[in-house]
């Protein structure tokens, strides 16, 4: 009888150590526009104890162009922009929508669902983190910012039956359904059934929907005993950043005054309220945090000697479009460029410190000459890339360079442009600069300067390494393919263009070999030549700077 008892035992111990582990919590916070130099002991106290603590990227990365959306899909779905085809915030899609525009500005929900519905019922033609983990049986939410946050789980119902979307629409006409669950504890919990309107800082809106969170989303969660994936899209410190009023006509402090402090400082209180959440809600041990920004920040400039259409040598709205009619003797009618607004030689989609244009006709190889030599020899371009289809330009580097041709299923740019940036007075990346004919004072982003890839990121969680700095450079796109490997989600890619797993920050992980590489293209005829930096993990590779010599902020020539 005790023979048997032990061998019964001894075939119930392997079966018992072959019980899968309950995977962690996944949460993604992102703090839109937040660089990696404005986080400080003193004003952002969470957000410093937690890369302390945790992992603190050191050689951080956003994705060129440096807008929002284009980031989003990156953290999305763990893809490079080629694959994702989410070139900007605003698109050429080839015709038009049901505003009557072919532009396509992505920061809108009925918009996001029209692309879905023109471009096979997921325009980023690749499987988000979160809808994996949904499908995987997750509980999933999505909490911020409109546009981005539905770019994390495009494909989820509206209804909030499968994930819950708490954008700036929430119970406005374009908002989301919410299930019962949510909708019956929003007045007991003291939250607003519409979200605020937006402000500087975005102090109002914010607390709601962290109020949402914390109160309403993780409770439902823990009782459910599920795990779960949870994004929250910070406004801030973007919204007040752009939108800054304490220098305007001049560039100091731009966007590093009082204004920007606070912004700042408010998405590092929203941080603040989730991680204490989490402790309370004995949540914090199995949960896993993942701190990004989508872009970093330059203040705006406007000057240009050199620019067709500038007064007093300050470039005016739509100075692009205007130059490059000009330039290439073209007519020109709104964005489009040609003899026949319907049918346009050339479109002009600006995008902060970047600008797409598409070259629709049949004559786009030379087109893409010509526009490359007159826009080389403007003061306030620097840098170009050309579609490989169109072939080598000289003056230009091909957009397979940057990650920018793969399994697209939204049409390709044909020329990306980008813009002069130069060094402030701090002769730091906090005070950078940015010829994007904006308001003078403010700020924007998108351009190749390291002032806008060097973006804030962190993580801390029982599968992150303790008090570690990462020297090794990391993306946007390494979010998804490095938590998907933490909870056993499948990724089952379409394109190439992927993101790595951050092996060496996780628990246990080794350090990773980097490698540095500069690519030049060949010279125009004015001696301008494209550069662009970038470091390598395998076959992973990672952006610095690129643009013309003596334009860029941080690039090496």
């Amino acid at each position: 009888m005790k023979k048997l008892l032990l061998a019964a035992l001894l075939f119930a111990v392997p079966a018992l150590a072959q019980t899968p582990a309950k995977p962690p919590n996944i949460i993604i916070f992102v703090a839109d526009g937040l660089r990696y130099g404005s986080v400080t002991a003193e004003n952002t106290p969470n957000m410093w104890r937690l890369k302390t603590q945790g992992v603190d990227f050191t050689n951080s990365h956003s994705l060129f162009p440096t807008v929002t959306t284009v980031n989003a899909s990156a953290i999305a779905t763990g893809h490079y922009i080629g694959d994702t085809g989410n070139f900007g915030n605003s698109l050429w899609v080839g015709a038009s929508l049901t505003n009557g525009s072919a532009i396509a500005g992505l920061e809108n929900n009925n918009v996001l669902a029209e692309m879905n519905a023109r471009f096979g019922g997921n325009y980023l033609n690749e499987t988000s983190l979160l809808a994996a983990a949904r499908a995987k049986g997750w509980q999933t939410a999505i909490v911020g910012k409109l546009g981005p946050s539905r770019i994390q789980d495009l494909t989820a119902k509206s209804d909030g039956s499968e994930t819950l979307i708490l954008d700036d629409s929430l119970a406005r006409e374009t908002g989301f359904g919410q299930p019962t669950w949510f909708t019956q504890k929003l007045q007991a919990k003291h939250t607003e059934a519409a979200i605020p309107v937006t402000s500087m800082p975005n102090i109002a809106q914010q607390t709601n929907q962290m109020k949402a969170v914390t109160r309403i989303v993780l409770p439902h969660f823990a009782e459910s005993g599920k795990p779960f994936a949870l994004l929250y899209w910070s406004r801030d410190p973007d919204l007040t950043q752009h939108s800054a009023r304490d220098s305007l006509g001049e560039y100091d402090p731009g966007i590093n005054g009082p204004s920007g402090l606070a912004a700042v400082r408010n998405a590092d209180t929203m941080l603040g309220l989730l991680l204490q959440a989490l402790k309370d809600q004995g949540l914090d041990r199995t949960t896993d945090i993942f701190v990004t920004a989508d872009h970093g920040f330059v203040t705006n400039a406007r000057e240009s000697a050199t620019s067709p259409s500038a007064r007093d040598d300050q470039l005016g709205n739509g100075f692009l479009a205007n130059d490059l009619a000009a330039g290439l003797k073209l007519k020109l009618s709104g964005s489009n460029l040609g003899d026949d607004p319907a049918h346009p030689d050339v479109i002009v989609v600006p995008n902060g410190g970047a600008a797409l244009l598409y070259l629709p006709g049949a004559n786009a190889a030379k087109l893409a000459g010509d526009a490359v030599n007159f826009l080389s020899g403007q003061d306030y371009v620097s840098g170009l890339f050309v579609n490989d289809r169109l072939g080598t330009v000289a003056g230009a580097l091909p957009m397979s360079a940057i990650n920018l041709i793969g399994s697209a299923a939204t049409p390709q740019p044909d020329i990306i442009v980008n813009f002069r940036t130069f060094q402030g007075p701090c002769g730091t990346l906090q005070c950078v600069r940015g010829v994007y004919g904006g308001m003078i004072g403010q700020g924007s982003h998108g351009s190749f300067s390291r002032a806008e890839t060097r973006n804030f990121m962190a993580a801390i969680g029982p599968d992150f390494k303790s008090g570690f700095a990462d020297p090794a450079p990391i993306s946007n796109a390494d979010i998804a393919p490095t938590l998907a490997r933490i909870g056993g989600i499948d990724l089952a890619p379409k394109g190439k263009l992927t993101g790595r797993v951050i092996s060496e920050a996780l628990v246990g992980g080794a350090p990773v070999r980097v490698t540095r590489g500069t690519q030049a293209s060949d010279p125009t005829p004015n001696g301008s030549r494209t550069i662009m930096n970038f470091q390598a993990v395998g076959a992973n590779r990672y952006f610095d700077a690129a643009g013309f010599a003596g334009k860029t902020v941080g690039l090496v020539p």
